[in-house]
């Protein structure tokens, strides 16, 4: 018997779904179809790399502020764009976003070239040294080695240090052999499962002298991108457990008080991930819908732009779709600096004729508030609602 067998009981390389609840299922099949929607969809190249981005941004951020990184995701934009100045006494903040960039961009690159990285016991020390380059640690840590001595984390210690690497090989087998492997079409499914699993379990091994989170969330990403998750939804997990971090350590306690029973991680896990995926779908579609209505809005003045009246109405329209509430009718002449100089020699009768144009043409209507564009008239489909008596 070996000594984690003792202390870690918890530690059996299995797992059981057949009880979980039908919702785990559910969601499950509902991240497949959003990450399948989001690889698909078309954008603009410069929202596309905004997303990208911004998504780069929450990951590497969550990916390392679980352990004590302390910079701000705007913080994190600049940096990624060559902007942000520290001083020295926090440079190595920085150093930590590379690190995890830099393994994120190896993961993408080797699977863009057709040798996508797999999943061993060399190459999870391999991750282990990406996150550690450059960066100061602890007397006896050695980038992408097995500790040789005992570590804790709060209440929790991880595996004896003496198992260590049989647990790292045995975890690998078990994640490249048949209980992950994946039916036809369901492949995203069981990367999601496998990449919560595999994260979970070094989570408990812990077979690093430092950075053993940061490691478990690149393999995590390296599991999900390498299935076909897009990148910016790969990085999705690790930004939920950054915002429920009190939840994600209770429910890796739980996990090992329970004897190693975990659905209630998965659960906890996939439904934080949906949530993101929810969040960048709403994101596309507000960009898509954007591009639509300007669409449907130069469609409508395609015969009406001989005339500077026409053209003006059409920049109001399309300035007034930026404005998520209804804008004031005093204020309309100074919705942006090109409506102040186009009405800048205009009487109010200019405005409220333009005005009436838009709502006669049904782009634009009136409310107690203000004026507002009617983008909601492009959208078809919309679930049947009785109409609001009030």
């Amino acid at each position: 018997m070996r000594t984690y067998e003792k202390t870690h009981p918890w530690i059996k390389f299995s797992v059981n779904l057949s009880q979980v609840h039908p919702q785990l299922w559910i969601n499950l099949g509902e991240c497949k179809s959003k990450c399948e929607h989001i690889t698909g969809v078309p954008l603009r190249p410069t929202t596309a790399k905004k997303l990208h981005q911004l998504y780069l941004a929450k990951g590497v951020l969550a990916t390392t502020a679980i352990e004590g990184n302390t910079l701000s995701e705007e913080e994190v934009l600049k940096h990624l764009e060559g902007k942000l100045k520290l001083p020295p006494s926090r440079e190595y903040l920085a150093q930590e976003i590379d690190n995890i960039i830099k393994g994120c961009n190896q993961i993408t690159d080797a699977i863009a070239s057709g040798s996508p990285p797999g999943l061993c016991l060399e190459r999870i020390k391999e991750l282990n040294a990406i996150v550690l380059e450059k960066l100061q640690f602890e007397e006896g840590v050695i980038p992408g080695r097995i500790r040789k001595y005992s570590v804790g984390v709060a209440r929790y210690r991880g595996a004896p240090w003496e198992d260590c690497e049989y647990l790292l090989e045995r975890l690998c087998d078990w994640l490249n052999g048949e209980d992950f492997k994946s039916r036809p079409g369901e492949g995203i499914i069981y990367a999601i499962i496998k990449a919560v699993v595999a994260h979970l379990y070094l989570a408990w091994i812990h077979p690093f002298g430092d950075g053993n989170g940061r490691t478990a969330r690149l393999v995590e990403f390296q599991i999900l991108i390498s299935s076909g998750v897009p990148a910016p939804a790969a990085h999705l997990l690790s930004n939920h457990y950054n915002l429920t971090r009190s939840e994600y350590y209770r429910q890796l306690e739980q996990a090992s008080i329970s004897g190693g029973e975990f659905p209630p991680f998965i659960s906890y896990a996939v439904q934080g991930f949906l949530d993101g995926l929810r969040s960048q779908l709403e994101i596309i579609r507000d960009q898509q819908w954007d591009i639509v209505w300007r669409n449907y809005v130069h469609e409508q003045f395609r015969a009406r732009t001989k005339t500077t009246s026409q053209r003006r109405q059409r920049e109001l329209i399309l300035e007034l779709s930026r404005k998520t509430e209804p804008v004031p009718i005093p204020e309309l002449k100074q919705i942006s600096p090109a409506m102040a100089e186009a009405y800048a020699r205009k009487t109010n009768k200019t405005i409220q004729r333009d005005i009436n144009t838009l709502i006669k043409m049904g782009l634009a209507e009136k409310t107690t508030q203000g004026l507002r564009a009617k983008k909601e008239i492009i959208l078809s489909y919309l679930p049947v609602k009785a109409e609001d008596a009030s």
